[in-house]
């Protein structure tokens, strides 16, 4: 008879299952095999009159599985539950050991932060009971969930044709909205920066700007800075600050600094990193075949590494790298971190990402390699640079200039793709040196608004204020965009980063939630009531006494916005439903405005908002011979048949571009190369023999333009030059030195 291991995914059960030996079955529950009922009073699933006391139903698609596990159960000797080591997989273990009736005393619950073979048995060695603070935990935030979830979706649905509202949703999109009515609301403001352009020795080098008398410069016109121009003559350097300035890696990864670096440094949206990181939590065949988890757990807010990592890593380090690159373990958590699990990291220090590529795609390599920098370089010494500061006078007005140079990379030494230094030398200068090639050019910019959130800001906002957890943030975000509240989109055609922009269903949505219940959405109640959860993990907090609370607090606010609030009527096209012949309308989907008929889930008929009726083509269909219509989609016009949907074929109505000739040729197959458009828009240039030749001519990289490269670096909002006041001051230089 063997021991049953139930597990959450089925992508790991046979891993661990080899790890473990024929005296173990493995199998899955695949996620959560029950939730709260929808009967009851509100379909909650929560009797709010008998102390709250939760309903659950197990899932309709989960049936299937519970009988194989109960059947399973019955003939093993001992069940344990490995489900992942968090308040989810916590519930998950709770609700299997309720279903299967297990011993709620017996020690069957298996901890594991990844999936290697030492970690797997090892955790079996130690088996606990289930942490039932953590059960009541996650019961309270899913029973909060669902109350706030089903009672202000509900409103919202009958009151303004809004989808839906959410606990942490809810606030996401206050964040998202406030912004832009704070970049609405701004008011630009004129001001002007001044430097002094110096050369000596042939070299080049600028001081700005710092005080004026003693005092911090405020040049707001030009005729400031005209005044500034016309006070200055000899220019002396009056102090030399020579120091060493050392700089720490940052800490490993949690999960929401790995969507931000994901994000800015690859390109990829949270939902993404989150997909891919799984996969490599779970395991991959590597080149023996076996599956080996390549990270630890992916939904951490803990930098912690654990001892017998770190002391691999150090030996690494030295071996590879040399004694003077090792550096120390850190930890800097912020207050609401939970310290249950590890930073991510690596399995193994000798994995390393060239010698497990090619078993990995190509976006699991990126950020296989992008989590295997970060943790070494955590560990690794400080990068070292010479710093040189020079305080330059003019007759009061205090100019400044830095140059740097990196003496030693430290931790560059891995982390240099991520991370670069530029070095900015400055000419030998000594104190009380008169300079004598000077030019001072003052430059008028212009306040600019505050930046609208890209993923990786919106999740290092919602981190800092304590909004939501880790491990929700890729949900949060795609629900905003699939409920129609926010698009994500470029800011313009340069920039590289997508930003949220509110939809007017967003606005509205925001407003009146605002309106009526802005006592509960709001940043500081959110992460008030994320700290109390953590108390109840804790076992510090009552948890029937957070939902009554809560409970109390909320009726009296849904009861005045159901008395209140305006109702808001679907907008009538004018049109009849070609398929029921009732009216159309327009509602708000995760694309816009499209039309549908009001009787829907009744009747399924939509179209988009601009879409005409089908026009007949005088093309016939090449599959069943009908007439070929003319029909608008989302990415514009296209041909289909008219026989839909007995038939299905469709045609692009777009004219085909021709490939334009370059005169080169091809230097692999010496035919001519030519100049193409790709699917995605852009132009590229590849052979003319395509498909048999598929060469393509690399392009040189452009330089980033300045919008590309302040939205990277998240720098302050500050406009580029529009004007330009030069004024010579070498010849008054010379003359003074003459004198």
């Amino acid at each position: 008879m063997k021991n049953l291991v139930i597990v959450e995914s089925p992508s790991k059960s046979k891993t661990i299952e080899k790890y473990l030996g024929g005296d173990y079955h493995v199998v899955s529950s695949k996620g959560h095999i029950r939730d709260l009922a929808t009967t009851g009073k509100g379909g909650l699933g929560i009797d709010v009159e008998h102390d709250f006391e939760p309903t659950y139903k197990i899932s309709s698609d989960k049936r299937a599985v519970v009988k194989e596990l109960k059947d399973l159960a019955k003939k093993s000797e001992h069940v344990f539950l490995a489900s992942d080591p968090d308040r989810e997989g916590e519930a998950i273990a709770w609700h299997l050991a309720n279903v299967l009736e297990l011993d709620m005393e017996e020690e069957n619950r298996i901890i594991f932060h990844e999936i290697t073979k030492n970690a797997v048995t090892e955790a079996f060695q130690h088996p606990r009971t289930i942490d039932q603070d953590l059960v009541k935990s996650q019961e309270t935030r899913r029973m909060l969930d669902r109350i706030i979830g089903f009672k202000l979706s509900k409103l919202l649905q009958s009151k303004i044709k809004s989808k839906s509202a959410g606990r942490v949703q809810s606030v996401a999109l206050r964040l998202i909205v406030e912004r832009e009515n704070e970049i609405r609301a701004f008011k630009s403001e004129e001001y002007w920066t001044l430097a002094a352009n110096i050369e000596k020795n042939g070299k080049q080098f600028s001081a700005s700007l710092n005080k004026v008398d003693g005092k911090k410069a405020e040049l707001k016109t030009q005729a400031d800075v005209d005044a500034i121009i016309e006070r200055c003559a000899a220019f002396v350097v009056s102090a030399i600050e020579k120091k060493v300035r050392k700089k720490e890696a940052r800490m490993p990864f949690i999960t929401s600094t790995l969507q931000q670096e994901a994000s800015t440094k690859l390109n990829f949206g949270a939902k993404k990193t989150m997909q891919i990181a799984q996969k490599l939590y779970e395991g991959l065949p590597l080149a023996d075949g076996v599956s080996e988890g390549l990270i630890s757990y992916m939904r951490t807010d803990s930098t912690r590494l654990s001892d017998v990592f770190v002391k691999d890593a150090e030996s690494y380090i030295e071996e590879v790298y040399g004694k003077e690159y090792k550096g120390r373990a850190r930890q800097k958590n912020n207050e609401n971190a939970q310290d249950a699990h590890e930073a991510i990291r690596p399995t193994s220090v000798f994995n390393t990402p060239e010698k497990v590529k090619p078993y990995l795609t190509n976006d699991q390599y990126k950020l296989y390699k992008l989590i295997y920098a970060r943790t070494l370089a955590s560990l690794m010494a400080p990068s070292k640079s010479d710093v040189v500061n020079a305080q330059i006078v003019s007759n009061g007005c205090e100019f400044s200039a830095n140059g740097s140079i990196l003496t030693f990379d430290g931790y560059l030494k891995v982390y240099h793709d991520y991370e670069t230094v530029k070095d900015e030398m400055l000419p030998p200068l000594q104190e009380q040196e008169q300079l004598k090639d000077v030019e001072l050019e003052g430059k008028q910019h212009f306040t600019e608004p505050p930046l609208r959130y890209s993923e990786a800001r919106l999740i290092k906002e919602m981190e800092e204020k304590g909004i939501g957890r880790p491990s929700t943030y890729a949900i949060i975000i795609d629900t905003l965009q699939a409920r129609g509240y926010v698009s994500l989109e470029r800011p313009s055609e340069g920039s590289k980063t997508k930003v949220f922009i509110p939809s007017e269903q967003g606005e509205l949505t925001d407003a009146k939630l605002q309106e009526f219940f802005k006592d509960i959405i709001n940043v500081s109640y959110t992460a008030g009531m994320e700290h109390h959860l953590d108390e109840i993990a804790a076992g510090k907090r009552n948890n029937i006494e957070e939902v009554r609370t809560f409970y109390n607090e909320f009726e009296p606010l849904l009861e005045n916005a159901y008395e209140h609030m305006e109702k808001k009527e679907l907008e009538r096209t004018g049109e009849t439903c070609p398929e029921c012949g009732s009216e159309l309308v327009y509602r708000i989907g995760r694309y816009g405005k499209f039309v549908s008929c009001i009787n829907f889930p009744t009747c399924r008929y939509t179209k988009s908002e601009n879409e005409e009726e089908n026009t007949e083509s005088e093309e016939v269909c090449p599959k069943c011979g009908s007439k070929m219509v003319m029909k608008k989609g989302r990415y514009g016009s296209f041909l289909a048949c008219s026989n839909y949907p007995d038939c299905k074929y469709i045609k692009s109505n777009k004219p085909k571009e021709e490939p334009v000739p370059t005169g080169e040729m091809c230097p692999e197959c010496g035919h001519e190369l030519v100049q193409r458009k790709s699917r995605f828009g852009t132009t590229f240039i590849g052979c003319s023999n395509y498909p048999k030749c598929r060469y393509i001519k690399k392009e040189p990289k452009k330089k980033k333009s300045d919008e590309e490269t302040t939205d990277k670096k998240k720098v302050a909002p500050k406009k580029t030059a529009k004007k330009v006041v030069k004024k010579t001051v070498k010849k008054k230089a010379t003359e003074v030195e003459a004198e």
